[in-house]
């Protein structure tokens, strides 16, 4: 039997319904903490569902550097008003805008960095690779992997967050979306620096 104050902590802890917090404590043998993985996985598989739908509405976060040096804007969308206006969402594109300061991401996500910088990336991970002496049946294969690392170092979706370096930033708008049962977007940002072309 499930206790009212596991699903309560269980609630508090995911921001999940009281009737998925009890499912799966009931799924989980009354674990929290499996519980609250099991609410991580469904909670990405229900987001994912939702990608199809629209986010035209969101906030636009904003992050200004004590030395006035860096300045970031970022938009976060989602599919009502109702949720822009949440203290959470708001609170996710702060996070973001704040994020973005700090590792200079160059694209939202892998597939939106420009074809020729990745070729120029591969070119000289070749280059490198070669260089090293590695077999030259081993050279693909090398290069792919410091592929998937550039991605992981230009990409904002697929960077560690800064404020929580397990999860990726992709992590966190999946968990927000989890939450609030809607398709959240990071759809563009922009981020100044002083000083830079």
């Amino acid at each position: 039997m499930v206790s009212s104050k596991d699903v309560k902590e269980l609630r508090d802890r995911t921001g999940a319904g009281m009737m998925d917090c009890k499912k799966a404590l009931e799924e989980c043998g009354g674990n929290i903490d499996k519980a609250v993985e099991h609410l991580r996985k469904t909670g990405a598989a229900k987001a994912e569902k939702r990608a199809g739908r629209t986010a035209s509405e969101g906030v636009i976060g904003h992050y200004l550097h004590h030395n006035g040096k860096i300045a970031v804007l970022v938009e976060l969308n989602c599919e009502t008003d109702f949720v822009a206006r949440n203290e959470e969402f708001v609170q996710v594109a702060r996070y973001l805008a704040e994020h973005i300061a700090a590792a200079a991401p160059i694209a939202v996500d892998k597939d939106s960095i420009p074809a020729e910088k990745v070729e120029q990336e591969r070119r000289i991970f070749v280059e490198q690779v070669k260089q090293s002496g590695k077999p030259a049946n081993m050279i693909e294969k090398i290069v792919d992997g410091k592929i998937e690392a550039f991605y992981k170092d230009v990409a904002l979706l697929h960077q560690a967050w800064v404020r929580e370096p397990k999860k990726t930033v992709g992590d966190l708008v999946k968990e927000l979306s989890a939450k609030t049962g809607e398709n959240i977007q990071v759809r563009r940002f922009v981020r100044y620096q002083l000083g830079e072309a």
